[in-house]
This record gives C-alpha cells, structure tokens and sequence, in this order.
C-alpha cells in the first residue's frame, strides 16, 4: 500500500512538472513509466540540457544538468577548486565534480514527501537551475581549456 501511495504522488508531481512546461510553451521529452522529462534551453553562450526524475521511492524531485564538456586531466585540480568555490557561493543547488572523469554536474533536489508541489515551486527549481548552469558553464569550461586561470576564478566569484 505505501508503495502505491508513493507512485500515486510521484505521478501528482510529474503532471505537475509537465503542466509548468506546458504553460512555458517549452518542448520537452518524457518518459512517463520512469517518471522522467528532459528539455533543453538556450543560455547566454552554451546551450543547457536537464533532465528531471521524479523519484517515487525517496519522494524527490531531481533537476540534473550535465555539462557538456569535461576537464582534461592537466586541469582536473582546478576544475575541483572551481566547482567546489562555485557551490560554496550558491544559494540553492550544487556542482557535482567527479575527479576522474572530469565531469561536472549541476544537481537541484526537492522533497515532496508529505507536500503538494505547486508549478511555482518546479518554476523556481528551473529558473534557479537555468541561472545558475548559464553563470557558470562558460567559465568552468574556460578554466578547463586554460583561459581562464583558477586564481581568476576565484577573483571573480
């Protein structure tokens, strides 16, 4: 029983997730059986992907953005500064920064455990997401290809 209440709201927010889209006149993908919706938006300068998982079991809400580039291993110590800095100066979200790869990854979580979650609260989770992907992507990838030294970086955020 407590599983099906759990997708029971779990498909209340997906639907609420896709009306707040919808209202935005956005195109995005989803796949309902996974709880799950991807879309693309046009920043300053790197276009953003995100993909967003609703999660039944833990009652999340998860707005993921990956970047498309990766550090090089010559410039992953300054990647992990950069992304560490940025996080530190955030309001609300994180980078995630795997060491090995390279790979950065920006992650917004809500809780809807117990809660109704109104379009509002998915229309700050995007816009929050969509700010904060378009400050940074273009200088983590600056500080990945040596454009930008890390004490820079670190000067101006």
């Amino acid at each position: 029983m407590e599983d099906q209440q759990k997708n029971k709201n779990a498909e209340t927010v997906f639907q609420t997730l896709c009306e707040a889209l919808e209202d935005r006149n956005w195109k995005y993908d989803k796949i309902p059986e996974k709880f799950l919706v991807h879309f693309a938006v046009r920043g300053d300068d790197i276009p953003m992907e995100f993909i967003v998982y609703i999660d039944p079991e833990k009652q999340l809400i998860r707005m993921l953005s990956e970047m498309p580039f990766v550090f090089d291993e010559e410039r992953r110590v300054e990647g992990a500064i950069a992304t560490c800095r940025a996080t530190y100066k955030l309001v609300d979200g994180s980078f995630d920064y795997d060491f090995k790869t390279g790979k950065v990854l920006f992650r917004l979580t809500s809780s809807f455990r117990g809660s109704l979650i109104s379009k509002e609260l998915i229309a700050y989770m995007i816009d929050c997401s969509c700010v904060t992907v378009d400050e940074y992507n273009d200088k983590f990838l600056m500080v990945g290809k040596g454009m930008l030294s890390i004490e820079d970086f670190l000067k101006q955020n």
